[in-house]
């Protein structure tokens, strides 16, 4: 079976980082001297799995999960990772992948808090093609028996929406 790739989401607007006193792209923003992206798919490379990077400027998350999938339809499925979690582990993503193998979706927690990436496995390639509009996967995830997977990894929920985000994302890196 194919391996899940990794569909890191990096068409958003970024409107609330700007709107919190931010500057251009939250995904281009500085954490600890490298774009926030740029850790982001440091971890992904670390992971050992494949990834798209979808970066086309969808109009909403919906969109851009679709056209990740249609760019990469013969995966066995996909892990939707947002661009703006730069502390993610490299072992979270392949724990993610790995509970494919057990569940069709898969939601990481981090103590009780629901992260990325949620894992989807290949039999939702069709419903994943058609979605649209801002909710993105929420519909397959709630018609779905999700497994929920906890993790001991703050990167699943870390963020990136506003430069206090930002901050709070480079004191936790000084900290690693």
């Amino acid at each position: 079976m194919a391996s899940p790739v990794v569909l890191v989401l990096a068409s958003g607007r970024g409107e609330r980082f700007v709107a919190s006193g931010g500057r251009g792209s939250k995904l281009q923003a500085l954490l600890a001297g490298r774009p926030v992206i740029e850790h982001t798919l440091a971890a992904v490379r670390a992971s050992g799995l494949p990834c798209h990077v979808e970066d086309a400027g969808h109009p909403g998350m919906g969109d851009s999960i679709a056209a990740g999938v249609r760019a990469t339809a013969d995966a066995g499925g996909w892990l939707v990772l947002p661009g703006d979690l730069p502390l993610v582990a490299p072992g979270s993503l392949r724990a993610v992948a790995e509970a494919l193998g057990r569940a069709s979706v898969v939601l990481p927690f981090y103590r009780g808090m629901r992260g990325h990436p949620v894992g989807f496995a290949a039999e939702h390639r069709d419903a994943l093609q058609a979605l649209t509009g801002a909710e993105g996967a929420a519909s397959i995830v709630r018609a779905s028996q999700a497994m929920k997977l906890e993790l001991e990894d703050e990167g699943i929920v870390t963020d990136i929406d506003t430069v206090a985000d930002l901050e709070r994302a480079e004191a936790l890196l000084r900290m690693r």
